[in-house]
């Protein structure tokens, strides 16, 4: 899903970088105000777990792969959208700066969907559904569609620039993302959960807890 130089327009990736320094400037708000020493060691493993799962890549057509993310278990775990937007943000530079898995100049369009789009789709999913289904249902649904939904994003990116069929970019990364979600992305984040609440309940935020309202 990481998008490399040279295959957006620029002034695509000016708008992209535009929209996501608008979301990790107040990620960073959050982390001035939220982040305490409980929260910090767990940021820093939520880090490493997501760059470990996310070197994990299936080849899908044109050039493109897929894997999985994290985001909505970041979200979750730390009680807020902009806890992911942080994380992958950061684990984003690492990846394209010293590895160069995906772009500098697209790194932009890279923290859109899978920063942003991921974690928000992944922490108001959750919420909404965990006192109607439960905890391990509920994450396990936020982890499936935050991938899915976060790889048609990407999908309509590369579209946008005239580099992806729209038609077959959604079906074939819709498709893959689709079973990606259910083995790996939903199924881990369903697990993560459960066994960090059986273990130590308290590094997980109580806004993620089942009978506590939705709140950013």
């Amino acid at each position: 899903m990481h998008i490399g130089d040279g295959l957006i327009p620029l002034g695509q990736t000016i708008i992209y970088w535009l929209i996501a320094l608008v979301f990790i400037v107040k990620s960073l708000e959050w982390a001035r105000k939220d982040l305490d020493e409980m929260k910090v060691p767990m940021l820093a493993a939520l880090a490493a777990g997501i760059f470990a799962i996310q070197a994990m890549n299936i080849p899908i057509p044109w050039g493109t792969s897929g894997h999985m993310m994290g985001a909505a278990l970041a979200a979750i775990i730390l009680g807020s959208p902009f806890a992911a937007v942080l994380l992958l943000t950061l684990v984003l530079v690492v990846q394209g700066v010293v590895f160069a898995d995906g772009g500098i100049t697209a790194m932009g369009a890279n923290i859109v969907n899978m920063g942003v789009v991921g974690g928000f789709i992944g922490f108001y999913s959750y919420n909404t559904l965990k006192n109607s289904i439960g905890m391990t249902a509920a994450s396990f649904a936020a982890g499936w569609l935050s991938i899915v939904i976060a790889a048609l994003v990407c999908t309509v990116q590369m579209s946008l620039a005239g580099i992806f069929p729209l038609r077959e970019g959604l079906l074939f990364m819709g498709l893959y993302h689709a079973v990606i979600g259910v083995v790996g992305e939903g199924a881990i984040t369903a697990i993560a959960l459960n066994r960090i609440m059986a273990v130590r309940p308290d590094v997980v935020s109580e806004r993620s807890v089942p009978g506590v309202g939705v709140a950013a």
